[in-house]
């Protein structure tokens, strides 16, 4: 069993604030991994850990092989992430944020070109592909904001509440792309959508006060808390009722 990311006894520490209290987990290539937990359980805090944007306390990550902790550069080539707050150029063309964000990561210019009309194809682009980011909705943002992250060809992706404030059939198009994806890349997905979680993952951690308090698939975790869905698994978890 080969794993894309190998957590061991990740901490973080804010001043006396334990955020992140020594979790580790293991998140198989090709999957669809979703953290879940309750505001401030310190989902995002590990995202960042992961991704190079906050530096460990104490344990360490280990991303495709590269260490979180003494190989970052490397960690950095090989993943990437779309936040919750959507980080498109709001002046900036569709098309213009892409090839833009292909720059920043010394993509050779004709496979910019490339891989710019591959992301408008797979994400279903081209209607919008000549307007401003501003000018989009919510929906077609987030859709171009997961483009950019994927445009540096990861290995492993990382998606922070995707479809946050979307509407129904926005959050529907966005599954379908990101189920998708799972079968090319690893991903990672941090969503307070149960109904998400449960349409995607493979595998589902629960994260209350910086533990894993639970790890599995959808069945282990019904199994364990004896609920039929997630969402009252998740509930269950998250109150401390096993």
């Amino acid at each position: 069993m080969k794993y894309a990311i190998e957590v061991n006894k990740l901490r973080k520490e804010f001043g006396l604030k334990t955020a992140v209290k020594d979790i580790s987990f293991q998140v198989q290539e090709k999957t669809l991994f979703s953290l879940l937990g309750v505001n401030g359980a310190g989902k995002t805090t590990t995202i960042r850990m992961l991704t190079g944007l906050s530096r460990p306390t104490s344990g360490d990550a280990f991303v495709l092989g590269h260490s979180i902790t003494t190989d970052l550069n490397e960690v950095k080539k090989v993943s990437n992430v779309s936040t919750q707050d959507t980080a498109v150029a709001p002046n900036l063309t569709v098309r213009e944020n892409l090839e833009f964000m292909a720059g920043i990561y010394n993509i050779d210019k004709k496979q910019i070109q490339e891989r710019t009309n591959e992301m408008i194809q797979l994400f279903s682009l081209q209607e919008v592909e000549n307007s401003k980011a501003k000018t989009l909705s919510g929906g077609w943002q987030r859709k171009l904001s997961i483009a950019m992250a994927l445009i540096t060809d990861p290995k492993v992706l990382y998606l922070d509440e995707p479809t946050l404030g979307l509407d129904v059939l926005a959050r529907k198009d966005l599954w379908r792309i990101i189920e998708g994806l799972k079968k090319k890349v690893t991903i990672i997905l941090t969503t307070h959508y149960m109904e998400e979680a449960e349409h995607l993952s493979d595998a589902i951690a629960v994260m209350v006060g910086g533990e894993i308090k639970a790890l599995g698939t959808l069945e282990d975790l019904k199994k364990l808390t004896g609920k039929d869905n997630l969402e009252d698994a998740f509930v269950e978890i998250a109150e401390g009722g096993l």
